[in-house]
């Protein structure tokens, strides 16, 4: 008989960085030290041009995030950490799909699924067309189901990004 995987909860953690070389390279090390698989992963430049934002979302029981979050703060370049609370966190993602549309009814069904995920096709070929879409993690990966029946040429994912919520006064 096959033993069931429990499925651990989803964690998500921010942390501000400063914007050198190689940081990424060790904070992914660090986490694979730990033997998690990263679920995503997002960076980019924040207000600051010296600083840079990483998202990662990752599944695993608190008592090993709650190190990777203590070694993380420990690595010379990482300068804020914080594990966000998905309950009070605004998380997005945005995903390209390139999917196959060989004629005018494809054409029209598919505008009509993208308008009502409110994405927007950004490149029209022939045969196919990149649709972007925006939203929470689950929204893309009910967007990217539906896009099966058109058969998916292509597919890139940005990963999560979030911000907390501002407190309610």
């Amino acid at each position: 008989m096959e033993a069931r995987r429990v499925k651990k909860p989803l964690h998500v953690i921010s942390f501000i960085v400063e914007n050198k070389p190689g940081v990424l390279f060790r904070v992914a090390w660090l986490i694979r030290r730990r033997n998690f698989n990263i679920e995503s992963i997002s960076v980019g430049p924040t207000e600051n041009a010296n600083i840079s934002r990483m998202t990662i979302t990752l599944y695993g029981d608190e008592p090993t995030v709650e190190q990777v979050v203590k070694q993380l703060r420990k690595l010379v370049d990482v300068l804020k950490v914080s594990r966000l609370d998905p309950d009070n966190t605004v998380i997005r993602e945005m995903a390209l799909v390139k999917v196959h549309v060989p004629d005018p009814a494809a054409r029209a069904d598919l505008d009509y699924y993208v308008r009502a995920f409110r994405g927007r096709i950004v490149d029209l070929s022939p045969d196919a067309a990149i649709v972007e879409v925006t939203g929470t993690p689950q929204k893309i990966d009910a967007f990217i189901e539906l896009m099966r029946s058109f058969g998916i040429k292509e597919l890139a994912r940005t990963g999560a990004t979030a911000l907390p919520r501002s407190p309610k006064e």
